[in-house]
């Protein structure tokens, strides 16, 4: 276990500031889709274009630039408070898994989209909050200790009827990227489940070791001579 992350784990100021740099963390990166799309908006552009097309070389391109762009500013609204949320607790909970299931659900999505999915352009960062989610309750019931069964409530809680968006629903809506953001989220739950370490068990008073004084005639012998 690295030192910080074992100081982290038993100083609450410590733990306190991981959970606000791992909000801010999300926060900057939902900025940057709010962003993108007053841009779209301003120029009276359609960066839906450049979405993930299936099947089309050109199409691949689309797996960098599709979490990034959204059809509409309720499609974007729908996905800030989930990503915002279970972005946090996947950076706060489980940090060193982070800098896998990011880049793995981010771009694994997408090509499983491009792969597989229907003939569309396929946009929106739902791939990502489906993987998010996946993940943070999966490892949460497998690893079993306290904060992981907290944030896997939590998550489950708030966003337990994502679970229906994997499968086809509504004609406009991607479930491919939320299907494929799932499975990935999930496998990567099973691999990386005892990678950030476990938070110290609390430690009760009569499971400390005692020492006390010997009493009269206990002492050990003189041996010197």
């Amino acid at each position: 276990m690295m030192q910080s992350e074992s100081h982290s784990l038993n100083n609450p100021r410590e733990d306190s500031r991981h959970l606000k740099r791992s909000f801010t963390a999300v926060a900057s990166f939902t900025a940057v889709l709010w962003l993108i799309k007053i841009v779209e908006m301003m120029v009276g552009a359609n960066f839906a274009s450049y979405g993930v097309y299936p099947g089309q070389p050109g199409g691949l391109t689309g797996i960098i630039w599709s979490p990034l762009i959204h059809t509409s500013f309720s499609h974007l609204l729908a996905n800030t408070a989930p990503l915002l949320l279970l972005g946090t607790a996947l950076l706060y909970g489980y940090p060193r898994s982070a800098k896998i299931v990011i880049p793995a659900v981010y771009f694994g999505s997408g090509l499983g989209v491009w792969l597989f999915a229907r003939d569309a352009f396929h946009v929106g960062a739902s791939g990502l909050t489906f993987g998010f989610m996946f993940f943070v309750f999966t490892v949460g019931v497998l690893r079993w200790d306290k904060r992981a069964t907290a944030l896997s409530l939590v998550v489950f809680f708030l966003y337990g009827g994502m679970i229906w968006g994997i499968f086809p629903s509504q004609p406009d809506i991607s479930f491919e990227s939320h299907f494929f953001g799932a499975m990935i989220g999930i496998a990567l739950a099973v691999l990386l489940r005892n990678r950030d370490p476990y938070p110290p068990e609390k430690q009760y008073s009569w499971e400390q070791d005692e020492v006390t004084d010997p009493e009269p005639g206990d002492e050990p012998p003189d041996n010197t001579f």
